[in-house]
C-alpha cells in the first residue's frame, strides 16, 4: 500500500479555476440541522437530566443540502434534487438554500410528509442530545415520480452526479436507477455516500464512498484494510469502480478498479467537530471530477476539505482559499523538516 505523490500547488490553482464553471447535480435525504446552545448549573427536579438554559440557536442545512451548500462554496453550479415536508423546516431549508446561492426548483415538496431534522442540545460545548424527526420510510407514488422527473430534467447538463444517502426515504431503488442511467448514457462521473438500506443498490458507480463501519456493517464483517487481496473482492461484490474507505483520524483508502491501494493520511490540525465531514468529502470528491481532476487528485482535495471541516463547530462549508491555505501550509512544514533533515 502506498502514499499519492504530493499535489502541487499550480494543479490545485487549476484545478480550483475549473471547478468555478462546473456543473453538479446533489440528489439525497435532505435535512435542516438545528443546534440549541446554551449552559446548564443544575439538575432538573423532575429527572437526574441538565437544565440547558438556550442562548443561541442555528439552523443550517443538512444531508444532501449541505453537501449542495459545499459545492455551492466552492464557486460551481449546482442543484439539488430531493424532498422537503409542507412545513416550517421546510420553509426554513428554502431560505436558507437562498442564502447559500442554491437553485431550489427540484427540491419537491411532499404534503403530509414531515422535513427530516436533527436537533441538537449543546451545553459547555458538549452534545447532551440529539432529538430526530422524520418519516424514513421510501418515498413512492406520485411523489417519487414527481422526484424522478426532477432528476432526469436537472441532469440534462450536468458534470457529475452526487447522491447522499442518509436512509431517510428520498433514494428509493426507482430515482436511484433513473439517476444513474442519465449519468451512464452522458458518460459523467457518480459519487455515491451509502448507509445500509441500498448499499449494494449503486452498481456502476464511479467512487463509492462509504466510513469503514458502514462498509463492515453493510458486508457483515470486518474488513482487513491491509489485505491487499481483500478489498478487489469488496469491489467486485458490490459492483463500483472505485472505493473511498473514510478512516476518521486515519485519514483515507482509496482502492482503484486497477487493484492497486492507496492511503491518504487526514491533514487535520485540531478535531473539534465530526459533523458534515462526510458530506464535505463527497462534495469535493465529486466537484473535482467535474472539474476534470483525476481520482487520486480529487480524493486529496477531499482530504484536504476534510481536515479543515472538522476544525469547525457543527455541519459547515469550505471554501477554496481555506483549502489552498492548508495546502501551502501542509508544504511549509514539508519543506521546514526536509531543510532540518528530519525526512
Amino acid at each position: 500500500m502506498t502514499h499519492p505523490p504530493p499535489l502541487g500547488r499550480d494543479r490545485l490553482v487549476q484545478l480550483i479555476q475549473r471547478i468555478r464553471s462546473s456543473r453538479v447535480v446533489v440528489v439525497g435525504d435532505i435535512m435542516i440541522d438545528r443546534y440549541l446552545i446554551g449552559d446548564t448549573e443544575r439538575l432538573s427536579p423532575e429527572a437526574p437530566v441538565p437544565v440547558v438554559t438556550v442562548r443561541e440557536r442555528q439552523a443550517k442545512l443538512g444531508g444532501a443540502a449541505n453537501v449542495a451548500a459545499n459545492v455551492a462554496s466552492m464557486g460551481a453550479s449546482c442543484l439539488l434534487v430531493g424532498t422537503v415536508g409542507d412545513d416550517g423546516d421546510g420553509a426554513t431549508i428554502r431560505q436558507e438554500l437562498v442564502v447559500a446561492r442554491l437553485d431550489g426548483r427540484y427540491v419537491v415538496t411532499v404534503a403530509g410528509r414531515p422535513t427530516t431534522s436533527k436537533t441538537r442540545i449543546i451545553a459547555r460545548s458538549q452534545q447532551i442530545v440529539r432529538i430526530d424527526d422524520e418519516v424514513d420510510a421510501l418515498l413512492d407514488g406520485p411523489d417519487l415520480a414527481r422526484l424522478v422527473r426532477a432528476v432526469r430534467e436537472a441532469l440534462a447538463d450536468a458534470d457529475a452526479l452526487l447522491l447522499e444517502d442518509y436512509n431517510k426515504g428520498a433514494l428509493a431503488p426507482e430515482l436511484i436507477a433513473a439517476a444513474m442511467e442519465v449519468a451512464r448514457r452522458r458518460g459523467i462521473p457518480v459519487v455515491v455516500d451509502p448507509k445500509y438500506r441500498q448499499f449494494f443498490g449503486y452498481a456502476g458507480a464511479t467512487v463509492f464512498k462509504p466510513n469503514r463501519r458502514e462498509l463492515e456493517s453493510a458486508l457483515g464483517a470486518a474488513v482487513d484494510l491491509q489485505d491487499r487481496n481483500a478489498i478487489p473482492e469488496v469491489l467486485t461484490r458490490l459492483k463500483v469502480d472505485n472505493l473511498l474507505v473514510t478512516l476518521g483520524a486515519e485519514g483515507m483508502l482509496l482502492v482503484t478498479k486497477d487493484g492497486s491501494s492507496l492511503r491518504i493520511p487526514s491533514i487535520a490540525r485540531e478535531v473539534y467537530d465530526v459533523s458534515g465531514a462526510g458530506d464535505t468529502v463527497t462534495a469535493w470528491l465529486g466537484t473535482a471530477l467535474a472539474a476534470g481532476a483525476s481520482l487520486v487528485e480529487a480524493a486529496q482535495l477531499a482530504n484536504y476539505a476534510a481536515g479543515v471541516e472538522v476544525g469547525k463547530p457543527g455541519v459547515a462549508t469550505v471554501t477554496p482559499e481555506e483549502v489552498l491555505a492548508v495546502h501551502e501550509e501542509r508544504f511549509d512544514q514539508i519543506g521546514r523538516l526536509r531543510r532540518g533533515g528530519a525526512i
